[in-house]
């Protein structure tokens, strides 16, 4: 609408649909240009926090001007620039902190090569593609130098410092790096994925995907499904069914969501699809928009068995018959069962056309039988006020 719409037009104009096409041109051009002059400077700023983070490494200030010296620059740059914030004491170490947890024990070209390593992103770029930026202000020193990343200057600084205080490695920094690039996650957006343990978790799902789904959506897809799900956040009484998991994990649907990762719409539980006049109904069934297609979730609370994958089959091609749009793409089938064998999944899955993986999940809080009973002192109570009624009637 704000493309068709104008308060105030010139005298002496002809509006045509050319028109409109080219001024709506004009305005992404534009936005497109803010962004990126928004990602220059926040580029300007975070290879400032890298050459500073650098000279106080390179230099080994604290060794020559004393421990205080790191005190000494804030002062110093907050005197010079009082109206500029990001020059606390907290903030400068930070800095030389982010250089050394990229640069410690590693040298340059194999920095490089861990760039090189990440995964394609879904334009088909992964970040060795818009490469290092080598500063051309050099240091005098013999100590190995390492030149700025320039995908860093996507990222703001918030996020850098979150990703170096909770990875562990370099490789699993990088990957939250990509990711907050491709995804453009807030940092609690960021601070959620990496107290799920997304590095390690993603992507490990047993799946046919790459026989059954193109390249692009194969791969996608594959990044999408967990090899185990995380259900620390329900608790269920020992013994309990599937319908007590679909329960909780309906109650918990927000955590769920979660725990699935970025891009998922909840449609429904126990869905109902009706098939050759009987009716059927669906575990869960969620929309990826991402991949832009239907998943069908089915839960087991047992160990995966070979049947399962034929029962999945059927609702997913019920889905894709009953459900699915023209314009979705082919309907997957997740199974989250308790255990599994991955040659047993294997074969299970060969001769099925249709796009299934199979998952795991763990850490449900099993409740206690104590908590299910009575205390002491309610049963006391209980006794006590059955003795009371006894005797009033006895007197009665």
């Amino acid at each position: 609408m704000e493309d068709e719409t104008y308060v105030v037009k010139s005298h002496d104009f002809h509006q045509d649909p050319e028109y409109v096409s080219w001024i709506s041109e004009i305005k992404q051009r534009y936005k497109a240009s803010q962004i990126k002059a928004a990602v220059k400077v926040n580029s300007e700023a975070l290879l400032f926090n890298w050459l500073l983070g650098r000279d106080l490494v390179i230099l080994k200030a604290e060794e020559k001007w004393g421990k205080g010296v790191v005190e000494q620059v804030s002062l110093d740059l907050q005197d010079a620039f009082p109206k500029v914030k990001g020059f606390g004491v907290t903030n400068l170490w930070y800095m030389k902190r982010w250089y050394l947890f990229y640069t410690a024990n590693i040298g340059a070209e194999k920095l490089q090569q861990l760039v090189e390593e990440i995964p394609l992103n879904r334009q088909g770029h992964n970040l060795k593609h818009i490469g290092f930026d080598v500063t051309s202000q050099k240091l005098q020193q013999p100590v190995e130098e390492f030149p700025f990343p320039a995908f860093f200057g996507y990222v703001p600084w918030g996020h850098h410092i979150l990703i170096i205080s909770k990875c562990k490695t370099i490789s699993e920094a990088l990957f939250y790096v990509q990711q907050t690039i491709e995804k453009n996650w807030s940092r609690n957006a960021l601070d959620d994925c990496i107290r799920a343990d997304l590095y390690h978790v993603s992507g490990g799902a047993i799946t046919n995907f790459n026989d059954q789904l193109p390249a692009p959506q194969s791969k996608l897809a594959q990044e999408v499904l967990k090899e185990n799900y995380n259900l620390g956040f329900i608790e269920l009484p020992e013994g309990y069914d599937e319908s007590a998991l679909e329960d909780a994990i309906e109650q918990r649907m927000t955590r769920f969501l979660l725990e699935l990762g970025e891009g998922w719409a909840f449609v429904g539980r126990q869905k109902e699809i009706v098939i050759a006049g009987k009716t059927r109904k669906l575990d869960l069934l969620f929309y990826h928009i991402y991949l832009r297609c239907y998943v069908v979730i089915e839960l087991k609370v047992k160990a995966f068995e070979p049947e399962f994958a034929g029962k999945l089959n059927f609702y997913v091609n019920a889905v894709n018959d009953l459900i699915k749009k023209d314009s979705d793409n082919p309907t997957i089938g997740l199974l989250i069962c308790r255990d599994m064998k991955h040659t047993e999944v294997q074969y299970a899955f060969q001769g099925i056309t249709t796009p299934m993986g199979v998952a795991t999940y763990d850490n449900i809080h099993i409740r206690e039988i104590q908590k299910q009973l009575p205390t002491t002192e309610q049963i006391k109570a209980v006794i006590e006020a059955a003795e009371s009624e006894f005797l009033d009637k006895k007197h009665q």
